[in-house]
């Protein structure tokens, strides 16, 4: 009888691909642990430039039947019924949560949850495909739907953007220009960029090109790695130099667009 060796290469293969789970495995605390702590500081954070300054607005109208937005409070969501909104798609973990689904229920609300980590993270494809439906059945009833995450900037956006890839037949950088004329502060971290081209690339696959969002120099400063640390913690450079930049450049208001009942009016 004879017994199969295992290849050390083999070997050497599996503990690497161990050791890469666990690293990316520790990244993905960090940045919850980063999450948690900077979330009702930057929450306050934008509601203090709500009050200061009335151009950032805390949502937008960025197609016929799509908002996209900031986390909502309980006191929003009359005022989204009164817009036309009908349903509400939430990118935001449990924790950043501010309003539950039966007070969406209540006011006649359906309500998508699609859990996504802060700062870094895109949706998985299905969760993206699952939402982008979502608004589309919508739209077709005649309805709006508001797609928000914390700030309205990232995980939302990249669910707008790939409504209007698969529906409206747009490519990710007409979309993104036709969001960002709306909408100046939405900002994809290359993470979301790279989901929204696979979604495109997925949607046409023919189309023998690659359309790839624009991330600009600017979008990327907030990304780039660092040499400090924060005092004295062995923090992921990454994690902090992206935390302290996004606590310092949130910025969202509450300022509304205005929507009649049905058909939402657009905006400039």
């Amino acid at each position: 009888m004879t017994t199969q060796q295992e290849d050390p290469a083999d070997d050497r293969e599996k503990g690497d691909l161990k050791r890469k789970i666990i690293k990316i495995d520790a990244k993905k605390a960090f940045i919850g642990a980063g999450a948690r702590l900077f979330f009702y500081p930057t929450l306050l954070y934008n509601v203090l430039r709500n009050k200061i300054e009335s151009d950032f607005r805390w949502w937008d109208q960025v197609d016929q039947f799509l908002l996209l937005g900031a986390v909502p409070f309980p006191k929003d969501v009359p005022r989204l019924k009164q817009l036309g909104v009908s349903r509400v798609i939430t990118l935001n973990e449990p924790f950043e949560t501010l309003v539950p689904s039966s007070m969406y229920k209540a006011h006649g609300m359906e309500h998508l949850i699609v859990p996504t980590r802060d700062y870094l993270y895109a949706p998985s494809y299905n969760d993206i495909n699952k939402a982008v439906d979502f608004i589309h059945s919508n739209a077709s009833c005649g309805r709006a739907t508001y797609v928000h995450c914390k700030a309205g900037r990232g995980r939302s956006t990249t669910i707008a953007l790939c409504y209007l890839v698969k529906y409206k037949k747009m490519t990710p950088s007409t979309a993104m220009d036709m969001i960002r004329a709306k909408r100046p502060r939405v900002l994809l971290t290359s993470m979301q960029a790279k989901a929204v081209q696979q979604y495109y690339n997925t949607c046409f696959p023919d189309s023998g090109h690659s359309d790839e969002v624009l991330v600009t120099q600017a979008d990327l400063e907030g990304y780039k790695e660092t040499s400090d640390y924060t005092s004295g913690n062995k923090f992921p450079k990454q994690v902090a130099t992206t935390l302290s930049s996004l606590l310092s450049t949130l910025t969202i208001a509450s300022s509304c667009v205005s929507i009649r009942s049905q058909h939402p009016k657009q905006t400039s």
